[in-house]
């Protein structure tokens, strides 16, 4: 009766053990969601450029604030696999003639 419950215990726990790695093994596609961000697209964007030329390098913003009209933020999320999302944001802040006046990415790109 013994050996009957040690080798139960045994499945049970080599079962919930292999369900960990089930995950991983499905294959999952590398999914980029946003504006794709290239740094040396972004090194070509200086300040007191117009917003048509930064629309240019860089395309059309993924947000713009309504209540802040003068900042347009890229966002880029790219998710590999199970691995964890990547996030990399890039705001542009324009003065009141339409001027960049501020460029800032909140990490490095890798």
């Amino acid at each position: 009766m013994k050996i009957k419950s040690l080798i139960a215990i045994l499945c049970l726990a080599l079962g919930v053990t292999a369900c960990s790695t089930v995950k991983k093994v499905v294959y999952r596609i590398d999914v980029p969601q946003g504006n794709y961000l290239e740094q040396e697209k972004i090194d070509q964007v200086k300040v007191g450029m117009k917003k048509e030329q930064v629309q240019y390098l860089l395309g059309t913003p993924m947000l713009t604030d309504t209540f802040a009209e003068n900042r347009w933020d890229y966002v880029f999320i790219l998710r590999k696999g199970h691995e964890e999302p990547i996030q990399r944001t890039l705001f542009i802040q324009f003065d009141s003639k339409g001027l960049v006046s501020n460029i800032q990415l909140d990490k490095p790109l890798n």
